[in-house]
């Protein structure tokens, strides 16, 4: 029986350096004709979300034309300034180490569940030299849908179609930074390992109801033994 292993991307893998802000604003004028007032918040929501959101909030209804039109207004530009991304972000400690240790394992499969739509995840991966570690055909991603716990079935439902292999709540693990990856993982059915890498703390993370709650990803081996359920 191998294992499923869910990667979120901003936070727990790599910070962005704030170019997604960045972006974000830049394309709304581009698309809109005119200044964002507001970006809603992006932390642990999916780019239809955020984007809904953002439309909404300079009343502007969220047509699927305006939608298609401003999210890959966001693709074409996070891939033209990608090389942005090394400059301005980095990797947390001991991520590409777990990546690489856990692709080496026969009895592992990993990709991602992202609140990134599928090109602006493959493009911050890219810039880190990370996409290597991931099956990336498998990920569910920010444009399958507004919420995050449904993406869990999705991105099992991706690599049982290619891989011929079921899995279930005892054998997926989901790896993220915030309430919404715990809550993702809980609800769709997943074990969750929780990192302090990003703007919630570790206290709020084992509120949130984390299975497991890191500093890091530092310690290599620990971070396994977690994704494969061994007791220590």
């Amino acid at each position: 029986m191998r294992t499923l292993v869910l990667w979120d991307i901003d936070h727990t893998l790599l910070h962005a350096g704030g170019l997604s802000a960045d972006i974000y604003a830049e394309v709304f004028h581009r698309v809109i004709g005119r200044p964002a007032e507001h970006v809603a918040p992006m932390a642990g929501r999916t780019d239809r979300a955020i984007t809904t959101d953002t439309l909404r909030h300079h009343g502007i209804d969220p047509t699927p034309d305006v939608l298609e039109a401003f999210t890959d207004g966001l693709a074409v530009a996070f891939e033209a300034r990608a090389h942005e991304l090394a400059a301005r972000g980095r990797t947390h400690d001991g991520a590409r180490d777990v990546l690489e240790a856990l692709a080496a394992r026969p009895d592992v499969i990993q990709s991602v569940l992202t609140g990134n739509m599928a090109r602006i995840a493959a493009c911050k991966l890219k810039a880190f030299g990370l996409d290597a570690f991931l099956d990336l055909e498998i990920g569910a991603y920010g444009m399958d849908g507004v919420e995050r716990p449904p993406l869990v079935e999705l991105a099992r439902e991706r690599t049982a179609a290619k891989y011929g292999e079921r899995f279930g709540p005892s054998s997926t693990v989901l790896i993220g930074d915030t309430p919404h990856d715990v809550r993702a993982g809980h609800e769709g059915g997943a074990r969750v390992v929780a990192v302090a890498t990003g703007a919630t703390s570790a206290a709020d993370l084992r509120l949130s109801g984390a299975d497991t709650v890191l500093p890091d990803l530092s310690d290599t081996a620990q971070v396994i033994d977690l994704v494969l359920g061994v007791a220590r």
